[in-house]
């Protein structure tokens, strides 16, 4: 897509917009999710953002000087919570009119995804790190949904054909 940010390597994750970019939407699970999107501060730190996950005293104390919206959870399999942050995700990006939606999974991703398609807005999927054998659940999901799909070591091309490494992230 023209209009989607480009990710590339240069020993750090960075991305070079095509369209001015001024705001970043990050939407993951708390933990090890949570803890990969806050190691690419180096290219999010200059940019206007807002952050959804789940209300963990980790999250609450990675994110303690940032805007966020507390997603529900349990996610798998529960009905309920995913039409609930279905919600959440078009409150959200219609309130903050982010350029770009970046995620690292796990489920609270899909309907900020499937969302962001719909206004246009493009998204950014990177799959975790630890999972190079074989397709997480989020990231079989999102990928129909994302303008850009990345990953974090060459080996999981194999699993994804088509996606850009990225790199590690932590």
């Amino acid at each position: 897509m023209s209009n989607s940010p480009r990710i590339h390597t240069n020993g750090r994750t960075r991305v070079r917009q095509h369209v001015r970019m001024t705001s970043v939407l990050f939407v993951g699970s708390s933990g090890g999710h949570l803890a990969q999107m806050v190691a690419m501060r180096g290219w999010w730190s200059g940019h206007r953002r807002s952050w959804v996950t789940f209300d963990t005293l980790d999250a609450r104390t990675a994110l303690a000087d940032e805007r966020v919206r507390w997603a529900y959870w349990p996610t798998t399999r529960h009905l309920p919570n995913a039409v609930r942050n279905l919600g959440l995700a078009v409150r959200a990006l219609l309130a903050d009119k982010p350029d770009v939606v970046v995620s690292t999974g796990a489920g609270v991703a899909l309907p900020f995804f499937v969302v962001a398609r719909a206004l246009g807005i493009p998204t950014v999927y990177v799959e975790v790190y630890d999972r190079v054998d074989s397709r997480t659940l989020t990231g079989r999901l999102c990928r129909p949904w994302a303008s850009l799909f990345c990953v974090q070591w060459p080996e999981q091309q194999e699993q994804y054909p088509g996606a850009l490494v990225v790199g590690p992230l932590l």
